[in-house]
């Protein structure tokens, strides 16, 4: 549970619980989704290491226009809770196995924190911030805290910033987002116009009657993994280091640039820009072509499964690994590997919603273990928020392109799923690329060396 911290904010800040009782409908109980099933074996990887990237993060900014006071704020929150009812669902042990378990109504402790009216952070953006992070980095108990924290910035007598933080036992990126939007109605009107999607225990029922979309998910993996090869990650080229794995991230505006200008000129998405640019600076470096195995690159990528009717307004945990076989036979150019690298995303986003338990057993029946087969190989997960890339996007610059974007190393790592994984981040006029590294497979110099490799390719493919 979170507990009370000492904080170093000046004197004159205030601290203060309320609590958002809250009232929903029914209190049940029922089986984890398969995207909660997925996340919980890294819930089992981190749970003595780093569990703050399971933490979901939002701070919502409110207008002094607005007037929300913080008693307003407090119903608001009770109300979200009480509408979603994945927010008053917890995760607990049953009969030797995990179930969600939602309960009917509550109430959630809700932070005030009131800044000096005339200090250095007038609209509380800074006292957000700090929360953002004092309620973020601790691990939630499961089984016994509501899946949200909520804390209210207050200046001078109204509510300036909302801070929340989600744990992905009952969301994914996508469900926070519909949450958002219905707190900011619930802050501004009092009521959401539409009624609530369907819910964590409402998708769990679903995939309890309907196993027919795993199945298929599960064969085609079954077609498609042993074609792989044996992945770019697979053999140990060095000593490494203590800790072994190690975090560090290129910020480049040259990536920003290009990727969108990519995704103009190609009617495609960033993402497969992206994604076309790994696969070929995965072969460069020593992939599959180059040792003289098959012509393809196997990448693993995030899908956020929304694409079935009802699904786009779900509060759940839906979001799952794909696999995608980008082709590499021939040496395309860039825009034939686009068209490649665009078909095999959509090949691994229709095959990325299964039973995760079935996919592990079919695995163990063909020889794999699923826990370690997919760690040689990259995964490369974007988490930037969707933005629409306009067709008529102005192409950058030349001094944008040509300036090589800033790396630098951010943490280390006793222990990680993966030997390489590629995070796709937002940053203010650029594109983050985070690069978590196993240094007995890929060493930091060649680590870094990968990113600017991608860099490099979408501004040879701009010009």
């Amino acid at each position: 549970m979170l507990t009370s911290q000492p904080t170093d904010q000046p004197a004159a800040c205030t601290e203060e619980v309320a609590y958002a009782d809250f009232h929903g409908g029914r209190a049940a109980t029922g089986p984890l989704t398969w995207g909660q099933r997925a996340m919980w074996r890294a819930v089992v990887e981190f749970e003595s290491n780093r569990h703050s990237f399971l933490n979901l993060r939002r701070t919502l900014a409110v207008s002094r226009r607005a007037g929300v006071d913080p008693a307003r704020a407090v119903r608001a929150l009770a109300a979200l809770v009480g509408r979603h009812e994945s927010l008053r669902t917890r995760v607990r042990p049953s009969d030797g196995e995990l179930r969600q378990v939602a309960a009917a109504e509550g109430r959630l402790p809700v932070l005030v924190h009131t800044v000096p009216d005339a200090g250095p952070d007038p609209d509380g953006q800074v006292a957000a911030g700090t929360l953002a992070a004092r309620f973020g980095d601790p691990r939630f108990d499961h089984a016994a805290e509501w899946p949200l924290r909520a804390a209210v910035v207050v200046v001078d007598g109204l509510v300036r910033q909302v801070v929340v933080v989600f744990s992905h036992s009952t969301v994914d990126f996508h469900a926070t987002e519909t949450v958002l939007r219905d707190l900011r109605m619930l802050l501004l009107r009092g009521a959401a116009p539409s009624p609530p999607g369907l819910q964590s225990l409402d998708v769990a029922d679903r995939e309890r009657v309907d196993r027919r979309r795993s199945d298929r998910a599960v064969a085609y993996w079954l077609r498609q993994f042993p074609t792989l090869g044996a992945g770019s990650f697979a053999e140990p080229v060095a000593a490494g280091l203590t800790p072994r794995y190690r975090r560090g991230a290129l910020t480049s505006p040259a990536i920003h640039h290009a990727a969108r200008l990519l995704a103009a000129r190609h009617r495609t998405s960033s993402s497969t820009v992206l994604l076309a640019a790994t696969a070929a600076a995965l072969r460069a470096g020593g992939g599959p072509e180059a040792d003289g195995g098959p012509g393809a690159v196997g990448i693993f990528t995030m899908a956020n499964n929304r694409f079935q009717p009802e699904y786009d307004t779900a509060i759940s945990k839906l979001n799952q690994i794909g696999l995608c076989r980008v082709d590499l036979t021939g040496r395309p150019d860039f825009a034939e590997l686009l068209r490649r690298a665009r078909q095999a995303s959509l090949d691994g986003y229709r095959h990325a919603y299964y039973d995760p338990l079935a996919l592990a057993q079919a695995f163990a029946d063909h020889g794999y273990d699923y826990g370690t087969a997919l760690a040689p190989f990259c995964y490369l997960n974007d988490i930037r928020l969707p933005h629409d890339v306009p067709s008529d996007v102005a192409g950058p610059d030349e001094s944008t392109l040509g300036t090589a974007g800033s790396f630098r190393w951010l943490e280390e790592l006793d222990r990680f799923a993966w030997r390489c994984r590629i995070q796709v981040m937002d940053a203010p006029g650029a594109v983050e690329l985070a690069v978590t590294a196993d240094t007995v497979h890929l060493p930091t110099d060649r680590a870094e060396r990968l990113l600017r490799d991608i860099e490099d390719r979408l501004v040879q493919a701009v010009r």
